[in-house]
């Protein structure tokens, strides 16, 4: 590390370390500074004590420190796995409340200071932008391996050598587990397969009453909007819009756009059919000076032509919309109440005030352009759409439009209802959650058994492999293998079986019979086998946790020297 230096010149070193200071001399040596240090010739330089107050964890207390931070945010999201999973509630600092299962929301919004323990919410935010599902999983596996390798270190093994077992275990276990892994066929039998995926990412989430009926919401959304021959799906074509009341039952799909507005006036037609929509960034109104005036009106007349001229300006506008023949405007700013009268007389239904995001999805989905000046206004920059229509939800005032039947997009948008906000909320997460298992499976049509029967089997492969090792590193190896039965006794546990029992029997079972698919039975359906009790997850997503997990484990293992400023350490 590079440390600063002041030197004493003119002072002998024997002076310097030994005598006493001259009479009157204060002396740099007699201040609160660092260590006394010599150089090659003999000469004492002092080492500031900027250094000093730095404060070092080393070897062994390091990685003690670094594990118990790691595993204290894994224990703390180990109890909201799997179907009976526990949802956790985080209140933030303005008071606003959070209740959610999923991992990487959960660690987003705990305020986490320790270095080693943001690693652990970064990976679950990896897991979280590449796979979308099974957040919770790779952190509670990531912390179980580390308290596994606290013991090997314990027991003198180097720690990069523990960090090499791993990634040997890790690649045997991706391996086993792409074996096990069936290939489906998504299109066949209404979906099934996409539908049973789907089902089990929102079997362990608040929403896992209604899960088969969201199951399917997100499956059509999903293949609404992908490219099959390129296997892609862009999720920017899908709009998650929440609306508090109503049930989660009520919760549907529509093909086209909910924009959270109104029509301007409370007597347009509810519905216009064949939409011709003028897409609109000017302002409904006569234009304002852009410098400061005064106008002085002496008489009548002068009045009187004034209101003809903002009148004239007003039929121009509408003349314009007439011409090109829209029969809808959508409008990005609002327009007073001569504006909307004049509209409404002229059967001309509008909206206003939509914002910037609303008015580019609507122009990709209806194929608009989106019109700066009403000058510009022409036919072949209209947007179509087959109907637009107004909704009402319950009895309160509160409307939604409805634009469906798009000229040339596949936009779609779900409508997500629920008793509060807080539902709501937690309802568009777990869709998130979902969508992507089935974008994944349109991606990578291989599923591998949930129920904790991937670890398993992957354990019982290991565990095989580090018997033919014939290095040290089949301790890591076993190590490593003993990390995986975290997941199902996880699974166990929060259902609220004997975890050790239920672990024990899935083994023994998968190894008498060769089946790696029978799992931890948490719904307590008496049938163990994952693929008849539909739970299954996407093989890239199982991959992906093992991979990523193993990968920060070992940038963990590798750390042995944490050094931190003091204030950073009292605080």
């Amino acid at each position: 590390s590079s440390f600063l230096v002041r030197r004493r010149p003119g002072h002998s070193s024997r002076r310097a370390v030994r005598g006493p200071h001259p009479p009157g001399h204060s002396g740099a040596m007699s201040m609160p500074v660092g260590q006394l240090a010599m150089d090659e010739n003999g000469n004492p330089f002092i080492i500031l004590e900027e250094q000093g107050r730095k404060k070092r964890l080393k070897g062994i207390d390091a990685h003690k420190a670094n594990i118990l931070a790691a595993k204290a945010i894994a224990e703390s999201v180990r109890s909201s796995m799997g179907p009976k999973g526990m949802d956790k509630m985080v209140i933030g600092p303005d008071g606003d409340v959070l209740v959610t299962n999923d991992g990487a929301t959960i660690l987003e919004k705990m305020d986490v200071s320790h270095h080693i323990a943001k690693l652990l919410v970064d990976l679950s935010k990896s897991q979280d932008d590449e796979i979308g599902d099974g957040t919770t999983g790779i952190v509670v596996m990531a912390g179980s391996m580390l308290e596994q390798a606290m013991g090997l270190i314990e027991k003198g093994i180097h720690p990069l050598r523990i960090a090499t077992g791993f990634e040997k275990a890790c690649e045997v276990a991706v391996k086993k587990v792409e074996e096990i892994a069936r290939k489906v066929d998504i299109m066949s039998d209404d979906k099934a397969a996409l539908r049973k995926a789907a089902s089990t990412a929102l079997g362990s989430k608040v929403v896992s009453s209604r899960q088969d009926q969201l199951g399917r919401i997100c499956v059509d959304a999903v293949l609404s909007v992908a490219d099959i021959s390129r296997s892609d799906v862009n999720f920017d074509l899908i709009k998650v819009e929440g609306k508090v009341g109503g049930k989660l039952e009520d919760s549907c799909l529509i093909k086209g756009i909910i924009v959270d507005k109104d029509f301007s006036h409370p007597q347009m037609p509810k519905v216009v059919k064949d939409a011709k929509m003028a897409i609109l960034t000017c302002p409904f109104e006569p234009p304002k000076p852009k410098t400061k005036h005064k106008l002085d009106i002496r008489s009548a007349e002068d009045y009187k032509k004034l209101y003809d001229n903002e009148q004239q300006y007003f039929r121009d506008q509408i003349q314009a919309l007439h011409k090109c023949g829209a029969n809808l405007v959508i409008c990005q700013w609002g327009f007073d109440d001569e504006a909307n009268h004049l509209l409404y007389q002229n059967k001309l239904p509008a909206v206003r005030w939509v914002g910037g995001v609303e008015l580019e999805l609507i122009a990709i989905a209806t194929g608009g352009r989106i019109v700066p000046r009403f000058e510009e206004l022409t036919e072949d920059k209209l947007g179509k759409a087959g109907t637009v229509k107004e909704i009402t939800f319950g009895t309160t005032s509160d409307q939604m439009l409805v634009i469906e039947d798009c000229a040339n997009s596949k936009a779609v948008t779900i409508l997500v209802r629920g008793g509060n906000q807080m539902v709501v909320d937690e309802a568009k997460r777990c869709l998130h959650d979902a969508n992507c298992c089935v974008r994944n499976l349109v991606r990578d049509p291989r599923v591998v058994p949930g129920g904790g029967a991937s670890e398993i089997a992957a354990n019982l492969a290991v565990v095989e492999a580090s018997d033919k090792e014939q290095t040290i590193d089949q301790y890591s190896m076993r190590a490593w293998a003993a990390a995986l039965d975290v997941i199902p006794m996880a699974l166990a546990e929060n259902s609220g079986l004997s975890a050790i029992v239920e672990m024990a029997s899935t083994k023994a079972k998968q190894k008498n019979t060769g089946n790696p698919w029978h799992g931890v039975d948490c719904m307590q359906t008496g049938q163990s086998d994952m693929w008849e009790q539909n739970v299954y997850e996407t093989c890239a997503s199982k991959c992906s946790q093992l991979r990523l997990a193993t990968q920060v484990v070992k940038m963990i293992l590798k750390i042995d020297d944490v050094i931190t400023s003091a204030d950073v350490i009292d605080g």
